[in-house]
């Protein structure tokens, strides 16, 4: 049973390993995997709560409160207000509500400045992933590449083994000297090495769109072909189209806008610091005390004064009615109900003087709003450069590219007549590898320089906010 369990799980493993990943395979995995996206997404929600909270801040404020405590030696009774030694219990309950009426429009200010800024923390989580998705298929694209140059040198390497088998014929027949067939195993081994070279940067490359898709390493990463589309036209826009296009659609520019906007609806709200605030509240509360008592009348009793009636010498008691009571405890619900009072009014807050700390923040949010212009003036300047560096290399490689297609149709004709002169006797073999090293260098030249030519063409397409898959 564990041997079909373990065989099982092979399979798997080898099914999913030799699977082929499609870029938007990779770009998903990527996009979900990479730590600086998440993060930037959670800079975004959290100025998506500002903003949320900038509105909240116009709704009233309701607060409630209650207590219940034990009081010992000498206290103030809640209910009636005097001095008592004896021992109680009270306990009150409150609630308050405020809402501000104005505060110099500071609070509306806030909203939209938070609005601003939410924008621009949209437009900065826009460029992560978009610099993401452009480094996940320049990756994809070089794995690619690395791919195709290393198929073409071990075919090159299959063309010098042959020949050294027609070499090794030739030398124990005695028509061609050792030293040749010694030059083309040097030539071989110049090629061994060069094939063990570019399967390194094949891996290293694979290595790159691993750590960008946040996944283990896995050499034996296997890509789809048909998602990489190589351009061998000239590139349609100019360096100016390029450059308007960027400052119209790219997320960096608007991002950068937008937190202009936010710094100069900041000098307004620091400003409300210098208006008035008017704000309406209103409280209602009851309380209760353990020494509260009711009295409750039971009956009349007649008591002797200590007066008399004077008639002669006879005295005659003054007798008087008095009302006797009995004591009760008032009951919490009870006396929370009797005990309810209200207020309500109207407080205005005018600042005076407050150590000039108001007019020293509206000085800071102008010089803040100033950096972030001159902040956002110098991220277009440089994404100005980085346009026009960009095409420049574009263009250089585009008509490299096309040289090295003449290139290449020459010296394969070159190598191909080597060749026939070289199975013929005419030269010999330093001269027959000179031919074939031409036309080898200039196979590998081309395959880069196509792939070169693409990427700056996706680079450019970028700038533009065009979709690059």
């Amino acid at each position: 049973m564990n041997r079909i369990l373990f065989l099982f799980f092979t399979i798997i493993s080898f099914s999913a390993s030799a699977q082929q990943l499609s870029l938007k395979q990779c770009i998903d995995t990527a996009l979900k995997n990479n730590i600086q996206v998440q993060q930037s997404g959670l800079l975004k929600q959290s100025a998506h709560v500002n903003k949320q909270q900038a509105k909240a801040n116009l709704l009233p404020s309701v607060n409630g409160n209650w207590n219940y405590g034990f009081n010992f030696g000498r206290n103030v009774d809640p209910i009636t207000n005097t001095f008592t030694t004896n021992q109680l219990s009270s306990s009150n309950v409150s609630a308050s509500a405020g809402v501000v009426l104005f505060n110099g429009m500071r609070l509306q200010n806030l909203i939209q400045q938070t609005g601003y800024s939410y924008k621009a923390a949209e437009m900065d989580y826009k460029q992560a992933q978009d610099n993401l998705v452009l480094n996940v298929i320049l990756a994809y694209m070089q794995v690619v590449a690395g791919e195709d140059i290393l198929t073409v040198s071990k075919a090159q390497l299959s063309v010098t083994k042959k020949q050294i088998e027609r070499m090794e014929v030739l030398v124990k027949e005695g028509s061609a000297g050792n030293f040749q067939l010694t030059d083309m195993k040097g030539q071989m081994a110049n090629e061994e090495i060069n094939i063990i070279n570019l399967e390194n940067s094949l891996q290293q490359s694979k290595l790159s769109l691993c750590q960008l898709m946040n996944i283990s390493y896995d050499p034996a990463l296997s890509l789809e072909r048909s998602a990489v589309v190589l351009n061998d036209a000239v590139y349609a826009q100019t360096s100016p189209e390029v450059i308007a296009a960027a400052f119209q659609y790219l997320a960096l520019v608007k991002a950068n806008d937008f937190r202009v906007k936010s710094a100069e609806k900041n000098i307004q709200v620091v400003k409300g610091a210098l208006y008035p605030t008017l704000s309406l509240s209103g409280a209602t509360g009851s309380s209760y005390s353990s020494l509260f008592t009711k009295l409750t009348p039971t009956g009349l009793a007649e008591s002797n004064t200590g007066l008399y009636i004077k008639n002669g010498s006879l005295r005659t008691p003054v007798f008087a009615e008095q009302q006797n009571f009995s004591k009760s405890n008032v009951a919490y619900i009870t006396q929370m109900q009797n005990n309810l009072g209200f207020f309500t009014g109207l407080n205005l807050q005018i600042p005076l003087f407050n150590t000039l700390q108001a007019r020293n923040r509206i000085k800071l949010a102008k010089i803040n709003f100033k950096n972030t212009q001159l902040d956002a003036e110098n991220t277009n300047y440089q994404l100005k450069q980085n346009i026009e560096q960009a095409w420049l290399n574009m263009n250089a490689s585009f008509k490299r590219y096309k040289a090295l297609q003449e290139q290449l149709i020459n010296f394969e004709e070159s190598f191909r007549a080597a060749t026939v002169r070289f199975e013929s006797g005419v030269i010999n073999a330093a001269e027959f590898l000179i031919a074939k090293n031409n036309a080898d260098r200039s196979k590998i030249n081309l395959v880069q320089a196509k792939y070169e030519y693409t990427f700056r063409s996706k680079l450019l397409d970028f700038y533009q906010g065009k979709n690059l898959w």
